[in-house]
């Protein structure tokens, strides 16, 4: 009898073995996907992959969303006007979405000292993208950049923008952006891992195809006609006839790739971002972000078999991958094997993190943007949390429709309705 349960029971934990085995390869798939594909497409073109032009001087609009950022948004100013570029040929506009706080008369301030700047105040609290349009109509240069309210931009990183636009199919360019504040604490220090990889690894496929699905508003140049010609789609964005106001920067990448143009990416154009510093800011950045993957990709299921078969099927693994691993930690954790998989993800972020510390990219920074190369480990338990938890409520979130972003509280703006 002993002997009859022990083969059950076997039996049993092979059946299991079998059965998860199929969802292991296809996460293994990913990962080379991701990894070890993007990784020789970027070696084997070579300098193909970061193509660039000398002595291109377009005109350049700088377009700079704003609420609520206080006296640090005079700062941020004063360090785009600065920017190495022709000062005839640059101009910035700045578009306060009614702020509560005194963030216009700091902008204000910060515009009666340069006369390239310009201070638009919406007549009620539209949103980033319906603001960000507003400017784009107003500006006549050729190029237009986009760039957060807290971020801080490096001196030369317009001209690396613009030395992106070799031809007249590629409508947009992105930066690099870096954590500004790397040693913090362990949080910072593992998102400044995570930053490095999500900059220039995870985009490599993505990059060498000159199809980058995702362009983050924080630091991207576009050709201004572009966004006038998607316009409409832009202004209308909606899910089941309620506005979104978050996911821009992905959704507007994904239309500009489905118009039939061109999107790159280059590290040489870098800018400074704060990484959350608390885990409850932290989650919520997390659950704004899958909120935007999930709408995203339920919207490009339509048109990814038009793009390149590698992407294609890098785009549809990622959002069955997204699905999908909740199930997995879930069945982790009921069949008892929590343990083994948390230790597999350790030893991936062991690996990872060692990777980045040797990296030649990481070598070249200074040493207070290098953070220790374990820093990365105590994601193997979060990212866990962040799917079994933060996927299923931003399934049933979808429809949210605040900016929420780095704290901001949603309030009543003059003119408008509650955010």
């Amino acid at each position: 009898m002993l002997r009859t349960r022990r083969g059950i029971a076997l039996a049993l934990d092979r059946a299991s073995a079998v059965d998860s085995f199929p969802i292991y390869l296809f996460i293994l798939v990913i990962f080379a996907n991701r990894y070890i594909l993007g990784l020789y497409l970027s070696l084997a073109r070579g300098r193909r992959f970061d193509q660039k032009i000398e002595g291109y001087e377009p005109t350049v609009t700088v377009v700079m969303p704003l609420y609520n950022e206080g006296k640090s948004i005079y700062n941020t100013i004063q360090s785009i006007a600065r920017l190495d570029y022709p000062r005839e040929k640059l101009s910035v506009i700045v578009v306060d979405d009614c702020s509560t706080d005194d963030s216009y008369d700091w902008a204000s301030r910060a515009a009666s000292e340069h006369p390239n700047v310009t201070i638009l105040r919406n007549p009620f609290n539209m949103g980033k993208r319906k603001g960000i349009n507003h400017a784009v109509r107003m500006a006549a240069s050729e190029i237009i950049v986009s760039i957060d309210s807290d971020v801080t931009v490096f001196p030369t990183a317009l001209r690396e923008l613009v030395a992106r636009f070799t031809g007249p199919d590629i409508a947009a360019v992105g930066g690099r952006i870096h954590v500004s504040n790397p040693n913090e604490n362990w949080l910072t220090k593992m998102q400044t891992v995570k930053y490095y990889f999500g900059q220039e690894h995870l985009k490599n496929l993505e990059r060498s195809l000159r199809s980058v699905m995702c362009l983050s508003g924080c630091l991207t140049a576009y050709r201004r006609h572009v966004l006038i010609q998607l316009e409409p789609i832009l202004e209308d964005r909606s899910l089941l006839g309620i506005p979104i106001k978050y996911g821009e920067d992905r959704f507007l990448t994904r239309q500009i790739v489905k118009a039939g143009y061109r999107t790159v990416q280059t590290i040489e154009a870098m800018c400074f971002t704060k990484a959350m510093t608390n885990l409850r800011a932290y989650f919520n950045q997390q659950l704004r972000w899958k909120r935007s993957n999930i709408v995203d990709f339920i919207g490009g299921m339509g048109h990814a078999w038009n793009l390149h078969p590698l992407l294609c099927m890098h785009y549809l693994s990622m959002f069955l991958l997204l699905l999908v691993y909740p199930f997995v930690i879930a069945y982790n954790i009921i069949e008892g094997d929590f343990f083994f998989l948390a230790m597999a993800h350790v030893v991936v972020a062991g690996a990872l993190g060692l990777i980045y510390y040797f990296a030649r990219s990481t070598r070249a920074l200074p040493p207070w943007l290098r953070v220790h190369p374990l820093s990365l480990v105590p994601m193997s338990v979060l990212m866990p949390v962040a799917y079994i938890i933060l996927t299923p409520l931003a399934l049933f979130t979808l429809d949210a429709a605040s900016w929420e972003t780095r704290g901001h509280v949603p309030g009543a703006p003059a003119g408008g309705a509650p955010r």
